[in-house]
Formats: C-alpha cells, structure tokens, sequence
C-alpha cells in the first residue's frame, strides 16, 4: 500500500508540475498575470532570455505595455518603446522625469555618481565631466593612450594567440583592452590586464557580479533583496564583496594620486601632456565649484569606470561578431579601409591614425548598426514626479516605473522598417556617402535629450582603432557549435562569451 500511495504522489506532481509549467507560459505573448503575484512568476522563468521575451511583447502591444507586479510590492511598469513617448520623456518634459529615488536604491552602489545624480547633483556631475571630456588636452591623451594599449597591448596578445593556434575570448580581451584604457583615462595607472598570461582581475570581476545583483533588483521585491542585503546572503552577498573589492582597489589609486601630486615640486603641466581624470579633479576641482573629496572621487571614478570599460566592451564584441557572420559587410569594410591606405601599404600590416579612422564612413555606420541591434545598455528606467499623460495616452504617475527597452528598439519594424532585424550599415549611409543622423529617441544607445551621452566621441575613437585594426590584419571565426546568447545583466554580454579562432592576413 505504501508503494500504491507513493505512486499517487508522484502523479500528482508530475500533474503540477505540468500545470505550473504551462502556467508560467506567456498567453498569446504576453506575461501571464496571476492573482496576488502578477507577472512576476512568468517573468522570472523567462528571465534568462528576458531581452527576446521583452521584445516579443513591445511587438505584440503595438510599443506599450503595462507589466503587473506583485501585489503591495510597488513593481508596477509601463514598458515603452514608442519613440515619442522616448522624446516626450527624455527631452520636451524632461524634469518631469528623472531618474527618481528608486533608481538610486536599486544602483546605490555607483553612491552620488553621474549615472545616479538627479536634479541638482546631476548638473554639477556633468559639468565636471564635461569639462573633462571636452578638454582638448584630455582628447589628445585619449588618442595616445588608446594607440599605445592596441600597439603594445592588444597586437601582441593576439599575434601570439595566432602562432600558438589556441581559441581565444575575444570578449574577455576587449573587457580587458577597455578596462586598462578607461582605468588610465581615468585614474592614471595602467593595472596590465591585456597581457598573454591573461591574470586574474579582481575590480573587473566585481563590477561583472555588481552589474548581475543590479539586474536581479529589477525583477525581485524590494523586501526580499533588501532583506537579503540586510542579512548579507543571497545575491545581496555578492554585491558585499564586489563593493568591497571597488572601493579598496579605488580608494588605493586615489591615495596614491594625492600622494604623488604632493611630492611634485612643480605644478602638473597640463598643457604639455594629457591628463587622466583624477589628476584634473584634484588640480581643477576648486576652480569648478567641486568639492573633490574622496566619496566624490571615488563615486565619479566608479561611474566612468563602468561607463568606459562595459559600453565600449560590449559594443566591439558584437560588433566583430555581426562582421563574422556577414562576410559582405567584411568585404565592404575591408575596401573602405583600402581606400584610405597609401598605394604602396595596400596589402600589409599596419595600424591607424586617427585622421584615417574619421574618414571610414561605412566604418562608423557599421558600428551604429550594430549599436541598434546590440545597444551595452539593453534597458533603461524613470519615475515621473507627477502625474501626467504620455503622447500615446498612457497615464503615468509617481509610483509607476517607465522602462525603455533599447534592445527591443532596435528589432521593432514600426521604427526601423522590415529588415529591422538586418546587420546593414548602408541604412546610416546618407545619399551623398556621409553619415546619416538617426534621432536619438529612435536611437537611444548613446542615451537623448540633456542626457546624451558626454563620452560618445571618446567611444567612437576607441572603437574605431579596435575594429579597424582588426579587420585589415586579422581573420576572425567563431568556434563551431560555440553558442552565442545575451546574457542577464544591466550590460549586454555574451553569455557564453566570444570564442574564436584568429589568423594573422598579412606576414
């Protein structure tokens, strides 16, 4: 009888489990909205795959879509894609839409930071890095430092992973490329990351897990994360150790910064040669109004840390994969290149100034593309201050999040017409071969409105340098079988990283 009644007890969850499985199942493309819990429970079965689950429900809703959270648990949104819901958001009632206390709590690790600063603090963050960004002496240390790290860096990891013929992850290089580069921008020390022994990388690894934990906020009760933080278990651990590991390594190059500008027995000469971000906030801060103490610096440092290494990371990796699998945009780019090469250089090994680089046209339009496909940032959110109605009618009010799916932006044929899901650069070629401009509510990667990305030339360049370098001297292929998937996190990744086979095109 024992056995008989096991029996019954094993149909009986086979029968749950399958009702509970094709519970979870979205109803004709949308998030299955259950009594008390809302769509939570669909969304975190799906949330490994979260950013097509997204896109086929913007789809189906025609742009619009109010998700259900859990009931008193406040994760009401209202996901939108419409492009003049975007521009209405972003620019014309801008101050109606910050980024909101939220927002702060769920990224509360970047403290006071430019990504996080609203209002007030937001326009003294910004003018700081404007006048960082826009100095011409930073500009030029930019091009330096970005020509050396390829040259000394990145060429000689990948010739020696050509002569040893072993598979390499490109991703994992150009996180580590981004991460020297950015590093010295911004703090002036060059920790060594891009190297053939490939060492261990403690402060990357933190951002990665603080950047998954950040995600997972998203879609879990604020009590229970919040409970989980105050209990230090969980994902919540994690981002404990990962804000530890931050704060040491950034706290060790701040002090070791002011130490050095006080042993100088003469004035920094900045208009002699470039300069790193800290070394300009604690020569120029009093002069811009900016009390550049350490929570300050290392709040801004962490903020563009994140800005420099993840964005441009993501950005060259599935940039370089989009060219491998579209052998005709490889050629296309490949005779662009040629073009602006001396006769006599046509056919060997070389690298790029920046004056060659700004004349490859389908270059720049090519990386735009593949922005639009794969924007680093897949999603954004706001809170309204006050109650308002947005340009498709939707009403929307303080305790309701607004959440942008750049990712699903750019697959949408409403926006970008029928061959949206097409890696064609020709669509940002205008008539006359010059770059075609997109507005930014219809292209978000690089953000809109007053909120515009500072640091979008500073990306440009740096990829640029990358992928031409790339392209002309070097054969990439993907491993065969190696999967290729988004993954869940705050920056758009690989899951399983880039895995590829590379082969040096000229002796």
């Amino acid at each position: 009888m024992a056995i008989i009644g096991l029996g019954y007890i094993e149909i009986f969850l086979a029968i749950l489990c399958f009702f509970l499985f094709h519970g979870l199942k979205d109803t004709k493309g949308y998030p299955r909205n259950w009594p008390i819990f809302g769509m939570l429970p669909g969304t975190l079965y799906y949330m490994q795959e979260i950013h097509e689950r997204v896109t086929m429900t913007m789809r189906r809703s025609g742009g619009t879509f109010l998700f259900k959270g859990p009931l008193f648990a406040n994760m009401d949104m209202l996901a939108t894609v419409d492009p003049a819901n975007v521009h209405y958001i972003m620019s014309e009632n801008f101050m109606n839409f910050p980024k909101g206390p939220k927002f702060r709590e769920i990224f509360d690790v970047l403290g006071d930071g430019i990504f996080n600063a609203d209002l007030d603090l937001w326009k003294i963050q910004r003018k700081t890095a404007r006048a960082l960004i826009t100095h011409q002496q930073f500009y030029k240390f930019l091009v330096k430092t970005s020509g050396e790290k390829v040259e000394k860096g990145l060429i000689p990891v990948l010739d020696h992973v050509c002569h040893e013929g072993v598979i390499v992850d490109l991703q994992d290089l150009f996180q580590r490329f981004t991460f020297d580069t950015t590093c010295i921008l911004v703090t002036g020390y060059d920790p060594g990351c891009v190297s053939i022994d490939f060492p261990d990388v403690p402060f990357s690894k933190a951002m990665d897990d603080a950047e998954e934990v950040i995600l997972v906020r998203h879609v879990m009760p604020e009590a229970i994360w919040r409970l989980q933080q105050w209990l230090g278990i969980g994902e919540e651990k994690k981002l404990i150790k990962a804000w530890e590991t931050m704060d040491n390594v950034i706290g060790n190059y701040i002090s070791k910064k002011r130490d050095k500008l006080l042993k100088m027995e003469s004035e920094l000469k900045l208009e002699d040669e470039g300069f790193d971000l800290l070394t300009f906030y604690l020569k120029e801060g009093q002069n811009l109004g900016v009390n550049c103490d350490d929570k300050f610096l290392r709040d801004s440092i962490l903020n563009l840390m994140i800005a420099g290494r993840d964005t441009t990371s993501s950005a060259l990796t599935w940039f370089i994969w989009l060219v491998t699998q579209n052998p005709q945009v490889e050629k296309k780019l490949r005779e662009e290149i040629n073009s602006v090469i001396p006769k006599e250089e046509v056919g060997k090994w070389r690298l790029f100034n920046v004056d060659e680089l700004n004349k490859l046209v389908y270059l720049h339009g090519a990386l735009c593309d593949s922005l639009r496909l794969y924007p680093p940032v897949p999603f954004q959110h706001k809170e309204p201050l006050k109650e308002d109605i947005l340009p498709t009618g939707h009403k929307v009010h303080p305790t309701l999040k607004i959440l942008f799916s750049l990712y699903a932006m750019g697959r949408m044929e409403s926006i970008w017409g029928k061959d949206c899901l097409e890696f064609k650069p020709e669509r940002w070629i205008s008539e006359r071969g010059t770059i075609k401009h997109e507005p930014s509510y219809k292209f978000l990667a690089f953000n809109a409105g007053p909120r515009t990305c500072l640091g979008k030339q500073v990306a440009f360049t740096q990829m640029k340098a990358v992928a031409a370098t790339i392209i002309h001297n070097y054969q990439v292929q993907l491993v065969q079988g190696h999967p290729i998937e988004p993954n869940t996190s705050i920056i758009l990744y690989m899951r399983h990283g880039f895995k590829v086979r590379i082969s040096r095109r000229w002796p």
